[in-house]
């Protein structure tokens, strides 16, 4: 509670997804000064707009949420755009922020970064060992670019900058729009969908096999938090749950929870995209003291009762 008293924080995307968990996250700690841009004000890709967004927040630390973000049809459509403005949010917000001298700026990347074929569990120190997988890589090497600025100005500036890797989040509040969603929430929709329509099946991309690793959105924004009050260092943190689960299993799991009892189709002309996903989670034990505690299956339960909630408002 000390830690925030008098802080004043701005957290990019903090109306968002995850934005909106980690403002009430900090909201709880006692942080009373919270500035949220909002895109429709900030265009956060144009310098003119962050240097405005300094001159009228005035933080003293930034929390970079902001991203353009989607599964992967939308990942596929739009890899220059994702490319280029998730490069230049991140790259600008951080210079403008070294030029301001805050006291601490907060780097959220992705799981993306990391190249294909990493082992099993991905460890920080494989983030630089092959390419990532190619229907996201543009997202993912210019989010991968702010772990480079971020130590490289660690390095001639004395720049107090961190870098996370967050996995796949799911959670209330998720977008659950299907051009445009991760795999979570389109299942969940897929499901309720079929079953409301009396529709004897659904179908999913890829052939079931790859694995993924999903993090609750509250116990992420816990350890974005976390890692801003305690954490100092230069190194890339993973922040997940430390367990993989099948795309087929998760099917399988929606499919039960929702009620859908018909057939899955798998269109197998669709990407797997990448083969696994399961972080090793150590550092993040280490070094801030966070381990994950919603139990998959309750939070896909609280996820579908938000989606259910609000679809028909």
């Amino acid at each position: 509670m000390e830690f925030w008293t008098g802080k004043r924080v701005a957290v990019t995307g903090g109306a968002g997804f995850l934005g909106s968990f980690v403002v009430a996250k900090l909201r709880d700690r006692g942080c009373q000064d919270i500035f949220v841009p909002r895109s429709r004000e900030y265009d956060l890709v144009e310098m003119e707009s962050v240097k405005r967004l300094y001159r009228d927040a005035h933080p003293d630390m930034v929390i970079h949420l902001a991203a353009r973000v989607g599964g992967i049809g939308a990942n596929r459509a739009n890899p220059g755009k994702f490319f280029y403005d998730n490069l230049l949010m991140g790259t600008q917000l951080m210079e403008q922020g070294r030029l301001s001298g805050i006291e601490k700026f907060v780097a959220v990347g992705t799981v993306c970064s990391y190249p294909k074929f990493t082992p099993i569990p991905f460890r920080e120190e494989h983030l630089w060992d092959g390419y990532p997988e190619e229907t996201n890589a543009p997202y993912g090497l210019a989010k991968k670019m702010l772990l480079v600025q971020s130590q490289s100005y660690r390095a001639q500036y004395g720049f107090n900058s961190i870098f996370l890797l967050p996995v796949n989040l799911y959670g209330p509040g998720d977008n659950f729009d299907l051009e445009q969603s991760h795999v979570v929430p389109a299942l969940i929709r897929k499901c309720l969908e079929a079953k409301e329509s009396g529709s004897a099946e659904i179908v999913c991309w890829g052939d079931g096999t790859p694995t993924r690793e999903f993090l609750y959105v509250e116990d992420c924004a816990e350890a974005i938090v976390l890692a801003t009050e305690k954490y100092e260092g230069a190194e890339p943190v993973n922040i997940g749950a430390g367990r993989e689960i099948s795309i087929k299993e998760l099917v399988e799991q929606i499919a039960a929870i929702t009620g859908f009892q018909g057939h899955i189709i798998w269109d197998t002309s669709k990407p797997n995209g990448q083969p696994r996903r399961c972080l090793d989670t150590s550092r993040a034990r280490e070094f801030f003291g966070f381990t994950a505690k919603t139990d998959f299956r309750d939070g896909l339960k609280k996820t579908i009762d938000w989606y259910l909630s609000v679809k028909n408002r």
